[in-house]
């Protein structure tokens, strides 16, 4: 049978704080990074390649070598395991995982010991799905609604989700999932853009790539606030120009605000009729997103990228607190743990909006949208997920985004896995620090920045 046999992670980074690429109010500087795993097999691909996981988490720089310490820890446990067996259980591979009570005390789950093992049980999942042939997403919705929740993991979750709910939210949308697969092979999934809206692009590059967003059909524009009013003011202005009266602006704050500062700010901002203000206080703050929500209505409040786990999550759902879920593919523990939060923002009635504003984030979501649309919530009402298009070239799977259904969308992925592989030559080129990139004369500016990875 099919084993693991042994596991890669590496400490990739790209140097995207040279073009202000990702820049923000709180992230000024960003070299978007990946932790990446690979977990290898002595088997063979349906297609006769060596049959591998890949899977990432998502960092901007410095620390992303702890991040691959940790990772490296847990995916060492897999060695050993039959690929069969894990495909046919994998939410026993994640309880295995998640049961480790030393790594568990250094979170439990949130920060350093979360994100790595969303890094690995992504690989896993990509592992099996290229075992199976099929794209992840495939592989998820053709899952019985049984298969779904023992998947899930709904621990802390009973008093707002219990696994009798659960199968009663998935059985009722078992039989229409055909239907929506084929409505989504001929629209895609609706996508916005955040690539035009970086906080240090200039004026003239907003306005060009604002044009440009409009051009290829994006309904959405994303701007990043919150560093100076009256530079948000002007930047809105611009953009709402441009935009006209009938696509939306979403504007986005990544945590810069305290509560009452963020309620004043959007009020301010309120002109330019905002969708939605993204993270306008601390991520951990479930009672001041609750009271930002109630201050600027109709303005919405998203937010999720920084949410540590599912139990946050739920306090979030349960405080009304938010108007759309933004969860992150790379901060939550992978499917096991984004199915629950899917399945909680389908019983409380809030659409989920994916992150992916970093590297191989876009790659991943295009399959949890695609799950939540078609087996989940079978709802497309408030939902547009991010695309950034900023790094994709170093991934053999990219997502493509066309405006082929009237609008801009994610094209149903057709390759086997999570889309998560990295093409070996990137990794040789931005592995920190010994990769090409880092040791020659063009890597002296980020080398600069960075703190050389310690060995561990």
């Amino acid at each position: 049978m099919p084993q693991i046999t042994a596991v890669t992670v590496e400490d990739v980074r790209f140097p995207t704080s040279l073009t202000a690429d990702g820049s923000d109010a709180m992230n000024k500087d960003g070299d978007y990074s990946a932790s990446y795993v690979v977990l290898h097999t002595d088997a063979t691909a349906p297609d006769g390649s060596p049959l591998a996981g890949h899977g990432l988490t998502f960092t901007i720089g410095r620390g992303n070598d702890i991040v691959v310490a940790a990772a490296r820890q847990q995916a060492e446990r897999l060695v050993g395991r039959d690929v069969s067996a894990m495909a046919a259980d994998m939410g026993e591979v994640y309880r295995f995982l998640t049961s480790d009570s030393q790594l568990r005390w250094l979170g439990p789950e949130k920060g350093v010991v979360h994100l790595s093992l969303a890094a690995v049980m992504n690989a896993a999942w990509d592992l099996v799905a290229r075992r199976a042939g099929l794209p992840l997403w495939q592989l998820l919705v053709e899952s019985s609604p049984e298969e779904l929740v023992r998947i899930a993991d709904l621990r802390y979750l009973s008093d707002v989700l219990t696994p009798d709910e659960a199968l009663e939210i998935l059985r009722a949308k078992e039989s229409t999932r055909g239907k929506r697969v084929a409505e989504l092979r001929r629209t895609g999934y609706p996508a916005y853009t955040t690539s035009a809206g970086w906080l240090g692009y200039t004026d003239d590059k907003l306005s060009r790539l604002c044009r440009e967003a409009v051009a290829s059909g994006y309904g959405h524009v994303k701007l990043k606030v919150g560093g100076d009013l009256e530079d948000d003011i002007r930047r809105c202005s611009i953009a709402r120009e441009i935009l006209g009266p009938d696509r939306h602006l979403m504007i986005d704050a990544n945590q810069v605000w305290d509560v009452d500062e963020a309620i004043r700010w959007v009020r301010e901002l309120a002109r330019f009729d905002p969708l939605w203000i993204e993270e306008p206080t601390s991520p951990d703050d479930v009672l001041g997103h609750a009271a930002v929500r109630r201050a600027v209505a109709p303005v919405g409040v998203a937010t999720g990228e920084h949410c540590h786990n599912r139990v946050m999550f739920k306090q979030l759902f349960q405080a009304g607190a938010i108007d759309f879920c933004q969860l992150d593919t790379g901060r939550l523990a992978s499917v096991n743990e984004i199915v629950a939060v899917l399945l909680m923002a389908a019983k409380f009635g809030v659409p989920v909006c994916p992150h992916a504003g970093g590297v191989g984030l876009c790659e991943m979501v295009q399959h949890i949208s695609v799950l939540d649309y078609v087996a989940i919530s079978g709802d497309l009402t408030g939902r547009v997920t991010e695309f950034v298009d900023h790094l994709h070239e170093h991934f053999t799977d990219p997502p493509v985004v066309t405006d082929a259904g009237g609008g801009s969308g994610y094209v149903l992925p057709t390759a086997p896995g999570y889309s998560t592989r990295m093409r070996s030559a990137s990794v040789d080129q931005y592995r920190f620090p010994h990769g090409h990139y880092w040791t020659s004369a063009s890597g002296d500016g980020g080398r600069s920045r960075a703190i050389p990875a310690t060995p561990l």
